[in-house]
């Protein structure tokens, strides 16, 4: 009620159903034109229809005399279409593109929800359209002007040729008979696109007359759009009941529900399922599902359905093995029926299926050779068979699909018992049929178990690994010292001049070498970031020759300087990757290959003018220690430098910031109102390498 009172009915309208221009009516979208030409302005030289396929053309005037007409352009393509000469068919007779054709197409497949509605005195006047046709340029003289330029071609082509020539030399001609027509054939020809194309092509254009909008014609046709009689006999479509009219105005599609598709005649749903009794749903649940736990059956079947009862009917349809039911044999293949692939009989199937069960419940593993072999049934009803219990195993063999139900087993040992009884009849059953031998009746353990032993865990290759490692960790060292006191000898005996060679001193147990391993294919042959052919400098320990040192030193600086201007906040680990990039692409003997450690390169992150900022992250953070550092340019001479500063000491006090609180801070210490789009830019240009 309150919404009634608060949305009043302002005014009623009658509604009218016109009916005089039925199935005649036609709605046309032209193109849009600029809103100085009106369509009274419009010239229409010519119209003609399709009724059949609803397809019309229209030849409209085009003013020459526009200021914005190209004169020379429109004189050039009457000059393509029409040549020189003019006659009768010639496009345009005036030697210049003053029409235009415009030709339709369905804007739409279903019209019926459409109609064009006229308002007049209070009443809406409702007509239905016969159809929607959206009108597009039509291009059809440039296929003219085509077509005069190929025959332009082959005229100079032919007057080229010698006018003595001897006449062309006689050709064979073969001649061939059609062979009669099939059904199938036809049905084709018919339904391609070639005579689709020809029979449109066939039908005639019914020519039509123009009426302006202001001739007396066209208001006297626009009298039909009104309603002729308003009494209750003409309007009867309008006097239904609410749904009725709202089927009338959304009537259900066709195509949905023909797209609908039917359900096999032997599938039920859950709800047609319940409606059975209960043993007929155990017996189709285990037919189409062959294989599945207690607890997966009782789930099914819905709440409320009796344990004990499910366990009675379940016992005639299905055996245990390992715990899960599988359906019996003479449930999936009923007597008088056959195989699909071989044709042999049901009851030789329901053996060959109950030795494959049996096998299940010796061990987990079965060889379809192993099966094959014993029950002389094709391999195509041997898959089968496994397929519906067991999962094929690559170099294995088929195994057992579900884990064994220890549930189940515990919670009922007198069924486990009565089922293991049965087994043993069938097993009779089989030796007696199959011939079995002492090796089909007893289950491999030993090799069951040998092979258990040989599955080798990811761990325990780690550990194996390691304790490799650490058995061959002294031959190595005492390798590695040899090699020491080898290089000590020589350098003594080289006798060299040091007294140009600077030591580079840095502590060893402070900082690590800069690892570069991740990046070790972007080094191009580098062994340990060196290249193996160096020349003039070849450091070996951290030694290098004299002068070498300051050309690092400015190496280095000018590639963190570059560095830093175009991605003014980085992390370490990013900026060990750009350093190996750069690497990468440097000739081979460059002086950056030296070796640059971790130390070196912080060192020189802060001498270029950048600060470390101690961002807070979490304890409980996955990121490396390399990713925890963080590096940002101070000052880099922008109009972003005070905002920038801002953020790095926003994030120097929390490493988790909202944007709100972001933009507040910025609009007090710069002084000025930042909107949601300017703290996008500022944290874009500021923060571009971590976005």
């Amino acid at each position: 009620m309150a919404n009634e009172e608060d949305d009043p009915i302002i005014q009623e309208i009658d509604v009218f159903l016109a009916r005089s221009l039925l199935e005649k009516l036609y709605l046309f979208q032209y193109p849009i034109r600029p809103a100085s030409m009106t369509y009274d302005d419009v010239t229409h030289l010519s119209a003609k229809i399709k009724p059949k396929q609803q397809k019309v053309e229209l030849e409209m005037a085009i003013d020459t005399l526009n200021p914005n007409y190209c004169r020379s352009k429109g004189e050039q393509i009457a000059l393509n279409v029409d040549g020189t000469c003019t006659d009768e068919t010639s496009t345009y007779s005036s030697k210049l593109m003053d029409k235009q054709t415009f030709c339709s197409s369905q804007a739409a497949s279903n019209v019926s929800r459409y109609a064009a509605a006229v308002y007049k005195k209070g009443e809406l006047h409702l007509t239905p359209l016969h159809g929607i046709l959206q009108l597009r340029p039509s291009f059809t003289y440039l296929d003219k002007a085509d077509a005069k330029h190929r025959e332009r071609e082959a005229a100079n082509e032919g007057g080229d040729s010698s006018q003595d020539e001897a006449e062309d030399d006689v050709k064979q001609i073969t001649v061939r008979f059609s062979r009669p027509e099939t059904e199938q054939a036809r049905q084709r020809r018919v339904q391609s696109y070639e005579f689709l194309q020809k029979r449109q092509a066939e039908e005639h254009w019914v020519h039509l007359h123009y009426y302006g909008l202001k001739d007396s014609r066209s208001e006297h046709e626009r009298q039909y759009l009104f309603s002729q009689g308003h009494g209750l006999a003409e309007n009867t479509e309008l006097i239904k009941s609410p749904s009725e009219y709202l089927m009338m105005l959304m009537p259900p599609s066709i195509e949905e529900e023909n797209d609908k598709p039917m359900a096999p005649s032997n599938v039920l749903s859950m709800a047609q399922l319940r409606t059975l009794p209960l043993a007929d749903q155990i017996k189709i649940l285990m037919k189409n599902v062959k294989v599945m736990p207690f607890a997966n059956l009782l789930s099914l079947l819905g709440s409320g359905t009796d344990p004990t009862a499910v366990l009675r009917c379940v016992q005639q349809v299905a055996l245990l093995v390992q715990g899960n039911w599988v359906v019996k044999s003479d449930v999936l293949y009923p007597k008088d029926t056959s195989s699909p692939h071989s044709g042999v009989p049901a009851e030789v199937l329901c053996r060959g299926r109950d030795f494959v069960m049996w096998k299940f419940t010796q061990d987990r593993w079965v060889v379809r050779k192993e099966v094959a072999a014993v029950t002389k049934l094709c391999p195509e009803d041997v898959k089968d068979f496994l397929e519906h219990m067991s999962v094929a195993r690559i170099n294995k063999g088929w195994e057992f699909m579900l884990p064994y139900d220890e549930d189940f087993v515990k919670k009922h040992p007198d069924i486990v018992q009565r089922q293991q009884m049965l087994w043993m009849g069938i097993q009779a059953k089989l030796e007696k049929v199959y011939n079995l031998l002492t090796e089909h009746l007893t289950p491999k353990k030993q090799e069951a178990q040998s092979a258990h032993l040989l599955l080798v865990s990811g761990e325990q290759r780690v550990n194996m690994a390691k304790a490799k490692v650490k058995q061959n960790y002294g031959q190595l060292e005492k390798e590695f010292q040899k090699q020491k006191a080898e290089m000590k000898s020589n350098d003594t005996s080289a006798k060299t001049d040091v007294s140009n060679i600077r030591i580079k001193e840095e502590p060893v147990s402070v900082e690590e070498p800069m690892d570069t391993s991740a990046h070790e294919g972007l080094n191009n042959g580098l062994v340990n970031g060196l290249h193996p052919a160096q020349g003039s400098m070849d450091p070996v320990n951290g030694h290098l020759p004299g002068g070498c040192i300051d050309r690092v030193a400015q190496e280095l600086k000018a590639f963190v300087s570059s560095t830093f201007k175009k991605q003014f906040v980085l992390t370490l680990s990013e900026l060990k990757r750009l350093f190996n990039l750069h690497l990468a692409s440097l000739p081979p003997g460059h002086t950056l290959f030296s070796g640059i450690s971790d130390k070196m390169l912080q060192d020189m992150v802060l001498d270029t003018g950048c600060k470390q900022i101690l961002v807070p992250f979490p304890p409980q953070t996955a990121a490396s220690p390399d990713e925890l550092k963080v590096y940002a340019l101070w000052e880099a001479g922008d109009t972003y430098d005070q905002h920038r500063q801002v953020l790095l000491d926003i994030f120097s006090k929390n490493y988790r910031v909202r944007r709100n609180v972001i933009q507040n801070q910025l609009s007090q210490e710069c002084g000025e109102d930042l909107n949601k789009q300017e703290v996008d830019r500022v944290l874009k240009v500021s923060f571009c390498s971590l976005w």
